[in-house]
């Protein structure tokens, strides 16, 4: 029987050496990246560019890698930091805001195949509703909301990423689905 390897075994074998090792860390973990960075960044061209730079980032300061943060939060924690810089650029250049963006890329999610069409024209819509309330959140709420809803991170979790306090979470998401209520109800959905 094969045993695991823990992501924190992984960087210690890149550490010392094994080329293989941080490839099997961003094979774990780039789904998840992608995820979170989409979340946060509504383009698929941004967030694919976000995770590359994460993973660039975390192989380049694998030795400032902290023991006493998990692989996963600590991923994390750079790739939030990798979209705050990439809005604040987009908002710099004034580029085309999250929601519409995120009303051009809206993906078709796969439904049965027995799945009237009417069905499934409802349910493109409350999607599409659902990524515009998202979309137009302030940063600070929508990479919270993103991070707990939709990559299921502990309010913990959130708070070791963002290196914000327990409280500050559970009030951001707290606001965030107040909001996200109140917008989504405005959409009528």
């Amino acid at each position: 029987m094969e045993t695991v390897t823990t992501d924190e075994q992984m960087v210690e074998r890149a550490l010392s050496g094994d080329p293989e090792a941080f490839g099997e860390i961003v094979r774990r973990w780039e789904r998840r990246i992608f995820a979170l960075a989409y979340g946060m960044l509504g383009r698929e061209e941004d967030a694919r560019d976000a995770t590359q730079e994460t993973f660039l980032s975390a192989f380049r300061n694998l030795r400032g890698f902290r023991g006493e943060a998990k692989v996963s939060s600590w991923l994390h924690r750079i790739a939030v930091n990798q979209c705050i810089t990439r809005q604040r650029r987009a908002k710099v250049r004034s580029e085309t805001p999250l929601e519409d963006e995120a009303e051009k890329n809206a993906a078709v999610f796969a439904l049965p195949a027995d799945v009237s069409p009417a069905r499934t024209a409802e349910y493109q819509e409350r999607s599409a509703a659902v990524r515009r309330a998202v979309g137009g959140l302030p940063p600070d709420l929508r990479q919270v909301v993103v991070m707990k809803e939709f990559e299921e991170l502990t309010f913990q979790e959130i708070s070791d990423v963002l290196e914000v306090p327990l409280s500050t979470v559970k009030s951001r998401l707290y606001t965030a689905l107040r909001q996200l209520e109140m917008r989504l109800h405005k959409f009528g959905a």
